[in-house]
């Protein structure tokens, strides 16, 4: 029995209801003419959502990605050092001891796997001469681009593990573009910071800001929603956070700041999170509340999946992929 198989024959009910509407819905939409933009937050890359999501990439599902700047260098890391991180079986039984044990070998835990920090001073060089050739020439570019480009190098390609389970490498062989709003709540990000405060880049413009990377969404947007007889683009968002705030912002953005006309809501909406939406606790609103701040319209197939995403969201892609 395959995935999609089993997901129609036994998830009738409840949460699991809900994941295979929204799989279906994620199918209709793009068989209509639809784009879909996914958005990740938490921890997926180490969690090595790249398996599936690289191969979605490859087979049209995904057209853009917005990521937290984690999601983006996590998946460089398991890319080039994945062999050497250690899985903690039982991570919840840890005392602040085994913690500082661990921060003292110098690897640093993310829930129950613990990457090495070899690796990060090893994308630290290559990412400290890309930066700075771009300080030098005036130019800039988004933190994926400048990461692509660093993890492609001849002399660092010969490190690869598992290539194929990269969505970056993914995303760049297929155009899909990645922004990352928020980049500097990050290793590499913090590594950047640190270039500039120690002067070793002579000021901050070698990589693309939030803002401009909101401008950039903008018209990505635009050049994918309207197209005559086809839907708006789609979005799908993991976990909640800035990941998806900022992207799903690009619409409300158009039509309540600049003024423009006939710019279409999202097309699909999905998300999947095991945060519950209560009293300011969690800040992702619902799929109804975010048709109050000009988001999704009352007719958009709307889904909320509450649930681990390291469970439902590499299911609905084998769904899509009919494994």
């Amino acid at each position: 029995m395959s995935v999609r198989e089993f997901i129609d024959h036994h998830f009738l009910h409840y949460n699991s209801r809900e994941l295979r509407r929204a799989a279906e819905a994620w199918r209709d939409h793009l068989d209509a003419g639809g784009q879909m933009l996914v958005s990740l937050a938490g921890a997926m890359s180490t969690a090595r959502v790249g398996r599936i999501l690289s191969r979605a990439i490859d087979e049209g599902l995904v057209h853009g990605i917005s990521c937290t700047g984690a999601n983006l260098e996590e998946d460089a890391f398991a890319l080039l050092a994945g062999d050497e991180y250690e899985e903690i079986p039982d991570w919840r039984a840890l005392r602040a001891e085994d913690d500082q044990a661990l921060y003292d070998r110098g690897m640093n835990r993310v829930t129950d796997s613990c990457i090495p920090e070899t690796v990060m001073r090893h994308i630290e060089g290559g990412l400290l001469e890309a930066w700075g050739e771009a300080a030098r020439t005036d130019s800039s570019a988004m933190p994926s681009e400048h990461l692509l480009a660093v993890i492609s190098r001849s002399d660092v390609k010969k490190h690869w593990q598992r290539a194929e389970d990269s969505w970056l490498l993914a995303a760049g062989r297929n155009d899909v573009p990645v922004f990352t709003p928020g980049w500097e709540d990050s290793t590499t990000g913090n590594m950047f910071a640190a270039a500039v405060w120690r002067g070793e880049l002579p000021h901050h413009r070698a990589v693309t800001p939030g803002t401009e990377q909101m401008t950039r969404l903008m018209r990505w947007y635009l050049n994918n929603a309207r197209q005559d007889g086809k839907p708006s683009v789609g979005f799908f968002q993991v976990g909640g956070g800035i990941a998806g705030d900022f992207a799903i912002c690009a619409v409300p953005t158009m039509v309540q700041d600049l003024h423009m006309k006939d710019v279409p809501f999202w097309g699909y909406f999905a998300q999947v999170s095991d945060a519950v939406t209560s009293y300011g606790g969690y800040s992702g609103a619902p799929p109804n509340e975010k048709i109050t701040w000009g988001k999704l319209g009352v007719e958009t197939p709307k889904f909320m999946i509450e649930s681990d995403a390291t469970i439902v969201f590499p299911l609905i892609l084998a769904w899509l992929l009919d494994d």
